[in-house]
């Protein structure tokens, strides 16, 4: 018995150097667990604030196309409402699933965001649906459109730690006068 006492604060080491390696191990899984699945989340994150970027879009250049139809814009391929009537209806239908999975896993700021730019896109192909024209008006539908998509840029931008990026307000030069 005397040699089991000698023994036991080499054995009690032993186990609590083996407890200690342990424990150390589990932490390690769990950072690498967490950090990956953060990752992960990122990811789909990203892909579905561009999947709906992407599907805004389309309506967006289709509302240029019109509105260049009816002397509003300078766009360089019209498009007559009536041509771009099922366009429209297919870029609508693609937008809703985008924007509900964009609920689910968009952020607050992003969302609010996401809301203010696909109301200006609303209000942009009311304008058109009573085929109006009136080049002014439309720029401002068009200012207000270009703010909310910059401002939802940003705002994803902010959510997944990503550096700041390009306005994409570009001026397009006038078409070459015919003469």
């Amino acid at each position: 018995m005397s040699a089991f006492i000698q023994q036991l604060p080499a054995l009690i080491g032993v186990v609590v150097g083996a407890l200690g390696s342990y424990l150390a191990v589990m932490r390690g899984e769990q950072v690498r667990f967490r950090r990956e699945r953060a990752a992960r989340w990122e990811e789909r994150r990203l892909a579905v604030y561009s999947d709906y970027a992407t599907s805004l879009k389309r309506a967006v250049t289709l509302t240029y196309r019109i509105a260049s139809h009816l002397g509003n814009d300078p766009h360089p391929h019209p498009l007559s409402p009536e041509d771009a009537a099922p366009l429209l209806a297919e870029a609508t239908v693609g937008r809703d699933p985008a924007g509900e999975t964009l609920l689910l896993l968009g952020t607050q700021e992003v969302v609010d965001k996401a809301r203010v730019w696909v109301l200006s896109v609303i209000d942009m192909e009311r304008f058109l649906s009573e085929r109006v024209h009136d080049p002014g008006a439309w720029q401002v539908l068009l200012d207000r459109q270009r703010a909310g998509r910059e401002e939802y840029y940003a705002a994803v931008r902010r959510d997944l730690a990503l550096p700041p990026g390009h306005s994409a307000h570009w001026e397009i030069p006038p078409p070459p006068a015919r003469g």
